[in-house]
């Protein structure tokens, strides 16, 4: 993922709402989100070259989504995918706490990333860069290339639009709509907002909006997932274009089975 807002147990009706854009170069082959055949208790999108994902979800709850920390001048070229480790948290039963705290000792196996672990009881996150686990507190977060809650326009932008949708009376789908709208934002941030991480002016424009449209790398795919406090579970994927229109949709929903 590239952009992630996300709100944890900051609604009566929901445990966790996430709402992200992944971005990726195009030509990097991917499955749209599916129950996986090999691991039929996981729900997520697929990286076909390196076999793990971005984000996904199990039947008895537990989440995980990962983003890059965008830094060119740190690049090891035989890293290890950092889809591993989304899979791997799905996979396994470590609390998020116990997780972070493996990862964070085989963390420079990996080029720098961010990753968001929760099991429905606790949410947690660590930032390979910074290196400090942090267990989250109720509210909402946003989160994209850097550490979490960095002031770059689209993660500010984010994280208040996600909180007016919740503040808001509306219907789930009004909701969904909503969240959908400030995802699918194509503004450029001003120059002066723009941060500077290393790729040059051009690339900073480009990667600023929300919603991400190039020829050789953008937004492919604008995820909401949805976690009542009742058990029941919603995960929406709209397949993106090129041009960054939406492609298809696919819905999938489902009652949390506790082990």
């Amino acid at each position: 993922m590239c952009l992630i807002a996300f709100a944890w147990n900051a609604h009566p009706e929901y445990k966790l709402i996430v709402a992200a854009n992944r971005d990726e170069w195009r030509d990097r082959p991917a499955a749209p989100a599916a129950w996986w055949n090999d691991h039929p208790q996981i729900l997520a999108g697929r990286d076909l070259k390196a076999g793990g994902t971005w984000m996904g979800v199990t039947r008895s709850g537990r989440f995980a989504a990962v983003t890059n920390f965008r830094d060119p001048g740190d690049r090891k070229s035989t890293a290890r995918s950092r889809g591993e480790l989304v899979t791997a948290f799905l996979l396994g039963d470590e609390t998020p706490t116990a997780f972070l705290m493996a990862t964070k000792k085989v963390a420079f196996d990996y080029n720098g990333f961010n990753l968001i672990v929760g099991d429905g009881t606790s949410l947690a996150y660590f930032g390979s860069i910074v290196g400090v686990i942090e267990i989250l507190e109720p509210g909402v977060y946003a989160l994209s290339n850097h550490t979490l809650n960095e002031p770059w326009p689209k993660v500010t932008m984010a994280k208040s639009a996600l909180e007016a949708a919740l503040q808001a009376e509306m219907s789930e789908t009004a909701r969904q709509v909503a969240i959908c709208n400030f995802l699918s934002d194509k503004a450029v941030a001003h120059d002066g907002a723009l941060p500077d991480t290393g790729v040059g002016i051009e690339w900073e424009r480009v990667l600023s909006p929300a919603l991400v449209v190039s020829p050789k790398y953008g937004t492919r795919a604008t995820t909401i997932l949805t976690m009542a406090t009742s058990g029941d579970v919603s995960f929406v994927e709209h397949t993106r274009a090129n041009d960054g229109a939406v492609s298809s949709v696919a819905k999938f929903s489902f009652h949390l089975r506790r082990s």
